[in-house]
């Protein structure tokens, strides 16, 4: 802001924001891609454009420069908050699922909170560029890294790939995978559906709108909370360039508790009912008795936060606020994380949305 001569606070607020931003649009070129060409390719490419962008914003001469390489970065950044569940829906046992998308969550919610504590100090030490930079570094590192170990996982390219090989070993063309579609789909076909089959589930789904307009409140309120951070406490309570980025490690104190109670908790209700020798169904995940504690929680912090700061209580007070605040996004983000309880089972969801204008209740 002082390097291009800006003092405007929704200029501030914009620059950070505006990456967010391109969390929202990402998914919608995202997600359909994988499912017509597969995951690794999408996370492949997501990296190398990453590593491009950051260097984009490191060497940025204007805020007009920034701001579109932050929203670029977040355009791609996207990618593994859109399929990164699904990789571990198509490699994980659903009795152990809950867990392991918590630990998954923990990535994009925890970055931020973690993220500010280096950089407050790297930025007082070598300028704001070099968080760019060492953000480069390090997005390239696992570039390269995920280029030699990253396998394809998504189920029906899987299965279609070893049809073809067969085909060409065998010479029957009659083979055909169970996970495939209408063989005269052509593959525009195919990314137009996946295209509109989010937007239908989104607005023809009850459900699935209620939850995706309450996870959306709930991250967009998490980010603005992230930009008072630094006026409440530099202005507030007089901390420094490097301490202020330290007001961020509530946050992901919480979110670590959250992912400890919560994941648990929700792989423990499906064990029992494994072992009771019921049927599993995603909705057990959202049961009022596991979900509402964690909603609660997220009023009750955000009181304590706004409330502590307005009457000027000690700082570690609206920490505190913080810390529940988190604990309770983590809850509300392994309730909402559910998957069905096997690839084919999802295939024939998707079948059926494809055919039919809304699923049955």
């Amino acid at each position: 802001m002082h390097e291009f001569h800006e003092s405007s606070t929704i200029t501030a607020t914009f620059l950070l924001s505006i990456y967010i931003l391109g969390f929202a649009f990402g998914p919608l070129f995202v997600a359909p891609l994988s499912e017509t060409y597969g995951r690794s390719v999408c996370y492949h490419a997501g990296n190398v454009l990453f590593t491009v962008f950051s260097v984009g914003a490191a060497l940025s001469n204007s805020m007009g420069m920034l701001m579109a390489f932050r929203f670029l970065m977040g355009l791609s950044g996207s990618v593994p908050i859109t399929i990164g569940s699904g990789s571990i829906a198509d490699v994980m046992p659903v009795e152990k699922r809950g867990r392991a998308m918590a630990a998954w969550a923990m990535g994009p919610l925890l970055g931020p909170c973690i993220g500010p504590v280096a950089g407050g100090y790297l930025i007082a030490a070598a300028g704001w560029r070099w968080v760019y930079w060492l953000i480069t570094i390090l997005a390239g590192v696992i570039a390269v890294i995920a280029f030699f170990t990253l396998k394809e996982t998504y189920a029906p390219l899987l299965l279609q790939q070893k049809t073809d090989r067969l085909i060409k070993e065998t010479g029957n063309t009659h083979l055909r995978s169970q996970l495939a579609g209408d063989e005269a789909t052509s593959v525009a076909q195919n990314l137009k559906l996946a295209a509109i089959r989010p937007f239908k589930l989104l607005f023809l789904t009850p459900i699935v709108t209620l939850m995706a307009v309450y996870m959306a409140v709930v991250y967009g309120i998490l980010y603005l909370l992230f930009t008072t951070f630094s006026f409440v406490y530099v202005k507030q309570y007089g901390f420094d360039e490097g301490a202020s980025g330290t007001t961020f490690l509530p946050a992901g104190i919480g979110m670590f508790i959250g992912i400890i109670i919560f994941g648990a908790m929700s792989d423990i209700i499906v064990q029992k009912n494994n072992a009771a020798g019921l049927e599993h169904r995603p909705e057990v995940r959202i049961l009022p008795s596991f979900s509402l504690p964690a909603g609660l929680l997220l009023p009750a912090g955000l009181f304590l936060y706004g409330w502590s700061v307005h009457f000027a209580i000690h700082w570690i007070v609206p920490m505190i606020g913080v810390v529940l605040f988190s604990i309770g996004l983590m809850g509300i983000m392994v309730c909402r994380i559910t998957h069905p309880t096997s690839t084919l089972d999802a295939k024939l969801i998707i079948r059926s949305l494809d055919v039919h204008p809304k699923l049955p209740s």
